[in-house]
Formats: C-alpha cells, structure tokens, sequence
C-alpha cells in the first residue's frame, strides 16, 4: 500500500487577539517625536536624575557578582526593606518571605497578578479615564474590561454608577491612585465606598500606587490595603519607577495575602523569571538610605514642575485640569485642528515640537470621550520642560 503525505493546511496568521492590538498611542507618538527631534511630554519616562546611592548601589551589585538570577519573589533585603515600608507608610504589616513579591516593574506585577487571580470572561471594573496598560492585560487575557467613568472637571467618583457596572461575572476592579492620565487621588471616603462594594460582592481589589509619593497640595494618598476588611482582597502594587527616576530598570513590587502569592509568584517566573538582580541592589539601598526628606522634596519639586507646565498650557489657551497627585495634565484640545484627539496631538507636534498622548487613548473605545483632551507629562529634567513651555508659548501669541 502507498501512502501519500497530504499536507496539513492550518494556515500561517496571526493569533485571534492580534488583530485587536494595536500600538499605544503613547509609543506611537514618542516614536513621532523621536523622529522630528521635538520635546517628548507624551511618555512617562521620568528622566530626571537617579538617587546617587540608588545608581552606585546597582554598580556596585554588578561588581560584587549580583549578575545571576533571583530568587523568583526577589532578594531578601528588598523584599525585607518593602515590608517594612509598607509598614510605615500604610501601617501595613506583611511577611516578607509569603507576602511580599518584587516584580519586573508594577506593569509585571499586574500582568502575574491578573494571571493568577482571574479567568477568561470575567469583568473587571476599571475608572475612565484608565491607564491603558491596564486594559490592554486584561484584553491580553480574554479578561472583559468594563469602564465606570469618573465625573467630567472633577474626576469624582459615583458610587451609584459603579453599583450599576457590576453583574454576576465582575470578579474584581481596578484602583490607580494617584491615577495615570488624571492625577486624580481617590479620598478615604471614596475607597471606604468602594471597599464596600468590594466586600459586599467579594471582589479583588488591585491597586497600582506607582505614582504614591507624587502628592500635592492637601491631597493625601490611602491604600485601600489601609481600610478595615481590605487587606485580604487587596492586590497592591507599586516600584520605583518612578520615585527613583529608574523606569527602565523594571523594578516593583506586590504585596498580597500568602493565600494567592504563591500562584502570582508563579506566573511572575514564568514570564519574567525574575527582575533585574543588580538594580534590586541598587533599589534596596534607596529604601534603605533614602528617607522621609527625599520624597517630600521630590514632591516639592514636581509640584514646580506642575506649576510651570500648567501656567503656559493656560496662556497657550489649552484649559488644563490641575492634578492632585501623578506627574501628567490632562488640558483641553478644543483650539487646535482636527476631528480626533490624535489628530490633534499630531497637530500640536507639527505646529510645536511638543509631544502629548491623545486623551481618547484613556477612554473606552466609541465613547467618543477624551477627543478633546491631551496629556502632558512633566516629569522632566527643567532645561526640557522649560523649552517646551516656551515652544506651547507660541501657541498663545
């Protein structure tokens, strides 16, 4: 008998999610504005200077031989040194050895987090506008995103709307305070809110707190970890990204109940299998040596930073809406030419050299919300934020 090989025709292509993701807006427009040269507000790089001890520390881990792997929840100095952070900050206690994970950034941490803690077809409440990475890893996980959108100019939070968003397969929610684009820091009273919604219908409650030492004015920053019945249903995640001016260092860190660490710490091997070993070092010694002082005075600092930028986004006519935490201005897009906020943003580029994020990359998509908006960031080194609020300048002339 002869037997003939039929190929098998299954068909080169993309996967079934790949044709729903798209580039981020905010890379889309850093690529633009790496091309022209221009100044670059879009993204949240943070390129001010990195903590000397924070630098000279990782340097020295790389000279001692900290080159190799971790162990998969990360060194025990930082994982000791977060304990007890979180220890004096939210007056949190938490074992550093079953409750305390670092992470290939806060971006990393959500990712294992979601991994581990939801299934295909559940919802997760989220509050719009939203930080789109946080969509994009639930989408990534057939995970439904369901956005309960904050009240317009104020950013307040509607306890009744969020009530009406949950249905029988809202297994969690979603918690950026400050928030990314808004600035906007969720009050005591609010999360009290939502911790009771949270209990009531037994709900996760994942925190990203990335942007927690960035607080301005009376503004005040609670954990919903802090609030009474919350400390086992909380996933609270935050790094040094940003207090420490290292994003891409890729550092941050988890803390949750020992019950679910276990299969976060997992999923984090299995993607990352560890972060960086050096910059671990060199993040310990800033927790370690870099007290109270050093994050009021970078506070201090960002709230000059914020001051600058939104003084000549008013004088450009671009309305800003003052944030009361985070490092980024959401302003308004209503003067400048186009149909859609990207068109706009690319407007402003062209015309200035200045480069925003679209305000529609923050909102459910066909809302039809945000294509008013541009988001500036200012968590700049001075020389670059200065050049570029003299460029929007022109703007007002």
């Amino acid at each position: 008998m002869t037997y003939v090989n039929s190929p098998v025709r299954n068909g080169l292509g993309l996967s079934d999610l790949a044709p729903r993701v798209v580039q981020s807006e905010i890379r889309a427009m850093t690529a633009e504005c790496d091309r022209i040269g221009g100044v670059n507000l879009a993204q949240g790089v943070c390129d001010t200077e990195v903590p000397a001890v924070v630098m000279e520390g990782a340097m020295r881990a790389m000279r001692d031989g900290h080159n190799i792997y971790t162990r998969m929840d990360g060194i025990q100095r930082l994982r000791r040194a977060i304990a007890g952070k979180v220890a004096q900050t939210h007056g949190l206690e938490a074992d550093p050895e079953r409750e305390v994970m670092v992470a290939s950034g806060a971006t990393g941490a959500f990712h294992a987090a979601a991994m581990a803690l939801l299934n295909p077809g559940d919802e997760v409440l989220l509050f719009e506008p939203f930080y789109g990475y946080h969509v994009s890893t639930l989408r990534s996980m057939k995970v439904v995103a369901v956005a309960v959108p904050l009240k317009e100019e104020s950013w307040a939070l509607d306890l009744d709307a969020v009530r009406a968003a949950i249905t029988p397969r809202t297994r969690a929610m979603v918690v950026n305070t400050p928030s990314n684009p808004a600035g906007k820091v969720f009050t005591r009273a609010e999360l009290e809110g939502l911790a009771e919604i949270a209990t009531e219908f037994d709900l996760f409650v994942f925190t990203d707190e990335i942007y927690e030492h960035f607080i301005y004015g009376d503004a005040e920053h609670v954990s919903p970890a802090m609030l009474a019945g919350m400390r086992e249903r909380t996933i609270l995640m935050s790094g040094f990204s940003k207090t420490f001016s290292v994003t891409g260092w890729r550092v941050g860190y988890l803390v949750a109940d020992a019950r679910w660490m276990g299969a976060i710490a997992y999923f984090h091997d299995l993607l990352y299998v560890c972060a960086p070993a050096p910059f671990q070092h060199g993040c310990a010694d800033g927790l370690e040596q870099l007290g109270k002082t050093f994050y009021v005075r970078m506070a201090l600092e960002h709230e000059e930073k914020r001051g600058m930028l939104v003084s000549a986004l008013a004088a450009a006519g671009m309305k800003p809406h003052v944030p009361d935490g985070a490092y980024y201005i959401l302003a308004s897009a209503n003067g400048l030419p186009g149909r859609t906020a990207a068109e706009k943003a690319r407007a402003l580029l062209a015309k200035t050299g200045v480069a925003s994020v679209a305000g529609s990359a923050f909102f459910a998509p066909g809302s039809g919300r945000g294509e008013d908006l541009l988001r500036f960031c200012f968590a700049k080194k001075d020389e670059d934020l200065q050049e570029a609020c003299r460029r929007l300048g022109g703007l007002g002339s």
